[in-house]
């Protein structure tokens, strides 16, 4: 997947208006609490959690209009908990967004 950060780094740059510091905190706490929602999707086990977890995803993402992440969660919520095509596709999102970062 490609990642479209442009949508997450313009929210993040309205944010922080001319502080590069203040820009790269943003994105890192957006980068954390996604991997940390990321990794409670990988250990879910029944459909409760899974669907917790792809919705405290979704709405991260919402929050801060990052569209192909919405997509991905919407995806997941139709999909069986521990869908491996989901899971790929979400850390492969989150791999890009890294890898965005230091670029």
């Amino acid at each position: 997947m490609v990642l479209h950060a442009g949508a997450l780094d313009e929210t993040l740059a309205a944010a922080a208006g001319n502080d590069p510091a203040l820009f790269l905190e943003l994105r890192s706490a957006f980068a954390e609490s996604l991997g940390h929602h990321l990794d409670l999707l990988q250990r879910a086990r029944c459909d409760a959690n899974w669907r917790t977890a792809v919705l405290r995803i979704r709405g991260l993402a919402a929050s801060f209009q990052v569209q192909p992440l919405i997509e991905l969660a919407d995806a997941a919520l139709s999909a069986a908990p521990g869908e491996p095509t989901v899971v790929r596709a979400l850390c492969g999102f989150m791999t890009d967004l890294k890898g965005a970062g230091t670029s």
